[in-house]
């Protein structure tokens, strides 16, 4: 139960950070600092498309991999919950004015793979288990995609970070689908290229 506590609010403070801040340096910080306390637990995935990347891996469960995509995207919903108790506007990510859905997908998936991959390397190998810098690694990966793709895509690489706070807006949704879609495809699409390049070893 512990795990999926972890990965609830893991995941709900990342959605709520990028959310209230849409900073690069702070997105990234809060993912180093919950990755290490987390880490341990929960392997602490806080995305959708990290678990999915994990379970093309054989890294995780199939029942477990669903219980924890579950429990983010909730989590997700949850802190745009928040945010609108906060701010009181909903928090609607989207990619910039002018970009084109086939850009921003190309965005989605390279710096999701960069995320990804990054997390298979240092966090998943045996070759580097129980190192100390998994941690640091894997915030710096997000914050540089936050940094080069984010004003493009708007930088979700994360289902829950990017599907949740539609699910939100639910009598919209119909709205949002193409953005949706977007947040789903790209991530995945990403972390499924970043499975197929650590099978590659």
């Amino acid at each position: 139960m512990k795990k999926y506590l972890i990965e609830f609010i893991g995941t709900f403070f990342l959605v709520l950070v990028v959310a209230l801040t849409g900073n690069p340096l702070a997105i990234g910080g809060f993912l180093i600092a919950m990755v290490y306390a987390g880490g341990y637990i929960s392997g602490a995935h806080y995305n959708p498309a990290v678990t999915f990347t994990l379970l093309l891996s054989k890294k995780i469960k199939s029942d477990e991999a669903v219980r924890y995509m579950i429990i983010q995207m909730i989590a997700g919903v949850c802190a745009a919950a928040m945010y609108y108790l906060l701010k009181g506007v909903l928090f609607i990510p989207q990619p910039a004015v002018g970009v084109s859905l086939i850009t921003a997908l190309i965005v989605e998936i390279v710096f999701t793979f960069l995320l990804t991959h990054t997390i298979l390397r240092v966090a998943a190998s045996n070759e580097v288990k129980n190192n100390q810098y998994f941690g640091l690694a894997i915030g710096l990966a997000l914050m540089v995609g936050a940094f080069a793709g984010g004003p493009i895509s708007g930088g979700a690489y994360n289902p829950a970070v990017g599907v949740g706070p539609l699910l939100f807006d639910l009598s919209h949704f119909g709205q949002h689908l193409p953005s949706a879609i977007l947040y789903i495809v790209g991530p995945c699409i990403g972390g499924a290229l970043a499975s197929i390049v650590y099978g590659w070893e």
